[in-house]
């Protein structure tokens, strides 16, 4: 028989020994799940003996993780802004850099009065719904539309704001960038496609064998999604705000390409950093022109 203790020191050796991150900590993971326990389990009964089935459970967890794939794939869930998400293979994996963009968002919310008004949010490419579901949970006078290429992705979506409680403010389209989408929001958030094409294989294995490469690729130069924002902006958000994740030193090209496709439409723009010091969102505002006579 074996240990919890005994299971818990071998998959730390094993993860650490193929040059995992955190390989205490996604052991303590994974092993907690596969046996059904929970972290205070854990901790008062490491010399639990493991079922015959809680092992076999953990060594298809074990052999997953030394493949590299995140330890939330193989769980089916993320903790996002204090909430979990399921997640699948066709939705990309939501990290904590992304909690930035909802930051970002709140601070002009309270700027905003968004919390005192109904407002109409857009989320384009929603994944897991990670984006939409947190706003609305937080701004429970806000409606949204979250819309993206994968049907599959969008089930997902689904269920995560059925299960998070905001399904009845939530629409689930599929749509590319803005295209059929009708209407006009007060804010339009997404965390595109960025990684140029040429890049992908240079990422971790846990990124480019794992999170769906559509939600990867953003062309050539990384942009190509930006482009098309940015051409719908104005008719999507005419006076209102639009919040979009951003790679390693894109900041200025993204800024420049909105203010080229909206001329003089463009009242504000904020760059943003993450916890890591990297810029990680860029935020726009959007203005109505007065005509003049």
């Amino acid at each position: 028989m074996t240990t919890l203790r005994d299971a818990l020191r071998r998959l730390v050796a094993e993860l650490r020994a193929e040059g995992i991150d955190s390989p205490e900590v996604d052991a303590r993971l994974l092993t907690g799940a596969a046996a059904g326990l929970t972290a205070q389990d854990m901790v008062l009964e490491p010399d639990r003996m493991l079922l015959p089935a809680q092992l076999a459970r953990l060594e298809v967890y074990r052999q997953r993780r030394l493949a590299h794939e995140p330890v939330s794939r193989i769980l089916g869930r993320r903790e996002f802004y204090g909430r979990t998400f399921e997640i699948d293979g066709s939705t990309l994996d939501p990290r904590p850099d992304t909690e930035t963009l909802v930051e970002t968002v709140l601070e002009i919310a309270d700027k905003a009065g968004w919390r005192e008004r109904p407002i109409r949010i857009l989320d384009v490419g929603t994944g897991s719904g990670a984006i939409l579901v947190t706003l609305l949970a937080e701004l429970p006078l806000a409606s949204g539309i979250a819309t993206d290429v994968s049907d599959q992705a969008l089930e997902m979506a689904a269920r995560n704001a059925e299960r998070l409680g905001v399904a009845d403010r939530a629409t689930f389209a599929l749509r590319r960038s803005l295209e059929g989408v009708e209407g006009s929001f007060d804010l339009l958030v997404s965390n595109p496609p960025y990684i140029p094409s040429g890049e992908i294989e240079l990422l971790s294995r846990e990124v480019k064998d794992f999170d769906p490469r559509a939600a990867l690729d953003g062309g050539d130069d990384g942009l190509a999604i930006y482009r098309e924002l940015a051409r719908g902006l104005v008719r999507a958000v005419p006076a209102g705000w639009a919040v979009v994740e951003i790679g390693a030193g894109q900041a200025r090209d993204v800024v420049d390409i909105f203010k080229a496709a909206a001329g003089g439409r463009l009242k504000t723009v904020v760059i943003r950093r993450d916890l890591g010091n990297h810029e990680r969102c860029v935020a726009i505002e959007t203005h109505k022109v007065l005509m003049t006579h």
